[in-house]
């Protein structure tokens, strides 16, 4: 590495090419850093004996060429500042040409800006990267300005500054070309570019991980490759990923079984790529962006019936599974697995993801569970489905028992992720019925047949309970169900409402039809019903129901112990149950509490009058235990629910 002082007459004169690698960022110079350069340039021009200035470093290294060619520099680092300059001495050739200053203009174009006796891309100074090249070369080249764009905007600028009478071009000329200083960096061949790379952009404006990625695959192919390498491979993949495409990355490196954080993508590239041809790797990467193009959007999957798997896993949001597959995509290309196998993996995907969901079963491992799939299939000897099916099984899958007892409970409905995943559910139920003319159901929203906010007539006809019926069954699976008439329902009564739902052409409407009251009996009765229906829509896949974490019918049992947040608490009623529930999760998250003050005042309040009969947790708020063990444990459910904590952090021991 050589390092000397020398101004930019010395950098740029003479036949020579600075090429931009293409794994170098846009132009991404704005208004902010042209006005900070045309000042340090003004403040020069103000001066009768104008001083050296400073503006910068540049860094380069000797790129391999073909014997005729210009000899030409990879532009490791000021690719923005150089190309700024480039624009701006430009811009004072065509100022100079309109002022009638012809020779100053000609010397502007061949001694500076190009190589005049060369042709094609050799006859440039500067290459810029791909996508900045054609309008570059437009504004060398003294052609008319048609794109909108970062480079023709610098442009754009210094001409406006260029125009006042006062301006002399020949002193611009002079104070960029002997005036302005610039550190030459030049790296001899063994040394390591990419590594001076990232050392010099961890200032400035940030990389993403894609971006240091780039830098180390075009640093190992060939400069004369790099275009056609780059157009053929890395833009498809960067166009059609777009801001997933690290994300992408991150998961194709998983898919060979080991978990990459998102900070560390980057560096785990680096130790898996091959070393002796970065060319093999990246087509590799293209082929399985190809398949993540897919996943992300199945529309580009021909086949429609693995279109609509992947539409389905989407819609769940089970993004940790996409290293698995990929694995699985790579399979079905080359006919390891067939198409209904395939679509068969994927359903199990979404079957395994939706009774966790209903469960409440922690998501926070399955980003170690999919990663190695594929390779724990392997090494057994099983099919992949059935290879699939009988490892998922052991991965925290709840059984028939417990997700017919949860998906009655849980508060299916509610803000992002879990309204689509409750919306789904409905959808799969409609379907279900096998309707011969299927209304697509895209437009259809849930509707809450007893309303969110009741009016004083729904709150007589629910009966003396209405706040516990309300609180505990409002966003269950029993009060939900599908139209197009969401706002003209709103907090209608539920006779006004049962006339809209059996003019429906929804099947699952047609239900009300022989439904004469809406209060929780009815509620929990079709709960019941639906959940029967999901337990075929989303079957056990299992070998046998042995075990059951769960309690599936509580009424008349007797707890004898809490597990909470790894905690053992003894009991000896459900009333002990909640109370300790609740003193827990004050304890260790007191804003969380409050959280359930307002979602479920009729469980627990500051004020003791509200209730009936009362205990006393420790912070001084009050739970009400007037309850039946049905409404404790449901409501400790949807608690634990509400505040973010899982199934596996709260489990009651009967007796």
């Amino acid at each position: 590495m050589k390092a000397s002082e020398t101004s930019l007459q010395a950098i740029i004169e003479g036949a020579k090419q600075y090429v931009v690698p293409l794994f170098q960022r846009t132009y991404s110079w704005e208004k902010k850093e042209w006005e900070m350069l045309w000042k340090d340039i003004d403040e020069l021009r103000s001066e009768e004996n104008p001083r050296g200035h400073f503006i910068g470093s540049i860094v380069t290294m000797p790129a391999a060429s073909v014997p005729e060619g210009v000899p030409k520099y990879l532009l490791i680092d000021g690719q923005q500042r150089l190309t700024t300059i480039f624009i701006l001495l430009a811009a004072l050739r065509d100022n100079a040409k309109q002022c009638g200053q012809s020779r100053l203009s000609d010397e502007i174009t061949n001694t500076l800006l190009v190589n005049p006796y060369l042709d094609g891309q050799n006859y440039y100074k500067l290459q810029p990267t791909q996508i900045d090249r054609e309008i570059f070369h437009n504004i060398i080249n003294g052609e008319s300005i048609t794109t909108e764009s970062r480079i023709s905007g610098a442009y754009q600028f210094f001409e406006r500054k260029l125009k006042p009478e006062n301006i002399d071009p020949a002193k611009i000329k002079n104070i960029l070309t002997s005036k302005l200083s610039i550190v030459s960096i030049v790296l001899d061949p063994d040394d390591n570019p990419y590594l001076v790379f990232e050392s010099l952009n961890a200032k400035g404006r940030p990389l993403t991980q894609s971006d240091l990625i780039r830098n180390y695959f075009f640093m190992r192919i060939h400069v004369n490759e790099q275009e056609k390498t780059y157009l053929q491979y890395w833009k498809p993949m960067e166009e059609a990923l777009g801001d997933n495409l690290t994300e992408f990355i991150r998961h194709y490196l998983m898919k060979s079984g080991s978990v990459v954080k998102q900070s560390d993508v980057y560096f785990s590239l680096k130790e898996r790529v091959n070393k002796g041809d970065a060319l093999i790797s990246l087509e590799e990467l293209f082929r399985f962006a190809g398949y993540y193009g897919k996943l992300l959007n199945p529309n580009k999957e021909v086949d429609s019936a693995i279109r609509l798997a992947l539409e389905r896993v989407n819609r769940i949001e089970v993004n940790t599974s996409y290293p698995f597959l990929l694995n699985c995509y790579e399979d079905y290309i080359k006919n390891n697995v067939s198409n209904k196998e395939f679509i068969e993996i994927i359903k199990t995907i979404e079957n395994f993801a939706i009774r966790r969901f209903v469960c409440n079963v922690s998501t926070k491992n399955l980003s170690k569970i999919f990663p190695s799939l594929h390779s724990q299939v392997k090494d057994k000897a099983f099919s992949l489905v059935e290879g699939v099916k009988a490892i998922l099984q052991t991965k925290g899958y709840p059984m028939d028992l417990e997700f017919k007892a949860r998906i009655q409970d849980i508060k299916l409905y509610g803000g992002g992720e879990r309204a689509s995943k409750a919306k789904l559910i409905l959808e799969s139920i409609e379907k279900s019925y096998e309707h011969k003319e299927q209304v697509p159901l895209d437009n259809f929203s849930i509707e809450h047949i007893m309303p969110q906010t009741l009016t004083e007539d729904w709150q007589n006809y629910l009966g003396e309970d209405w706040e516990v019926t309300h609180e505990l069954m409002l966003h269950t699976i029993g009060n939900l169900t599908l139209t197009k008439y969401n706002s003209e329902l709103s907090n209608l009564d539920f006779n006004s409402k049962k006339i809209r739902f059996i003019e429906s052409h929804l099947e699952m409407n047609k239900v009300f039809k022989d439904v004469d009251t809406w209060k929780g009996e009815d509620i929990k009765q079709r709960g019941e019903q639906l959940a029967e229906l999901a337990l075929q829509l989303w079957p056990y896949f299992g070998d046998k129901e042995t075990i059951y974490s769960g309690n599936a019918n509580v009424t008349g049992s007797t707890p004898k112990g809490l597990w909470i947040l790894e905690q053992y608490i003894e009991v000896r009623s459900w009333r002990d149950v909640l109370e300790q529930t609740m003193n827990v999760i004050s304890e260790l998250e007191p804003e969380k509490l409050e959280h359930l003050i307002q979602q479920f005042p009729r469980f627990i309040s500051r004020d003791p009058n509200k209730f009936r009969a009362i205990r006393t947790l420790k912070d001084g708020n009050y739970i009400e235990v007037n309850l039946s063990a049905k409404s404790i444990e449901s409501f400790c459910f949807q608690a634990i629910q509400s505040v973010d904590l899982s199934i596996e952090d709260w489990k009651v021991e009967i007796a």
